[in-house]
């Protein structure tokens, strides 16, 4: 950021869409290649706010082996998990859908209040990440373990206010009700402030907004 309070990426490359038959990093491997760079540079934990399409378990994994802590919306099909806790049983995990838990909380997220952005912290829920482990004949393979993520319910993003200026593309795939998400984060231990790191993505979005306006 300058002085005059003009933001502009510390790193970024313009990425060219590979064409059927030939061979090029993929977004992801773009975006692995960067924060690695910035890594070589920064030692301290950090944040990733991304929108949807990054959301990606390899991903999240290589963030968080990385010390990244990521943040991002839910899809519709994001598989999620509700742990249940009896008496003298072992816990189970049952599958739950971003839109089920959205709908859940939505009454008790308009009883909050219409002004300014809302939202609701859930607790005990778990997504499946994959890691490497050794099979019964010593063969490398991969398991899944449950990891207890934040998953927010929130409403009136700043991204939902200026909507008209710069729509999301692939919306319809986001997990919503009623103009409600579900935001998820590795960092259960603090749900408050992943939404609001989530809240400063939509600097991206203004970015290349001025960049296509300004720049052609």
């Amino acid at each position: 950021m300058l002085q005059n309070g003009l933001e502009y990426p510390l790193y970024y490359c313009m990425w060219r869409k590979v064409e059927e038959g030939e061979h090029g990093l993929s977004k992801l491997d773009l975006a692995k290649q960067m924060l690695l760079m910035l890594r070589e540079h920064v030692s301290c934990r950090l944040w990733i706010a991304m929108d949807r399409w990054y959301l990606c378990k390899n991903f999240f994994v290589f963030l968080m082996e990385n010390k990244f802590d990521w943040v991002t919306k839910a899809k519709r099909n994001t598989a999620l998990f509700r742990i249940v806790k009896e008496p003298g049983r072992r816990d189970r995990f049952i599958p739950v859908s971003a839109r089920q838990l959205i709908k859940e909380t939505y009454k008790s997220l308009v009883a909050k209040g219409s002004s300014g952005l809302t939202a609701i912290a859930l607790a005990d829920i778990y997504m499946k990440l994959p890691y490497p482990a050794t099979g019964r004949k010593g063969q490398p393979t991969v398991k899944h373990r449950f990891v207890p993520i934040a998953a927010v319910v929130a409403t009136r993003l700043k991204e939902d206010e200026e909507s008209a200026a710069a729509a999301e593309e692939g919306q319809d795939s986001l997990a919503t009700y009623k103009g409600a998400y579900l935001i998820i984060s590795n960092r259960h231990d603090v749900p408050k402030q992943a939404l609001e790191v989530y809240g400063k993505r939509w600097r991206i979005e203004v970015f290349f907004r001025t960049a296509k306006q300004e720049l052609g």
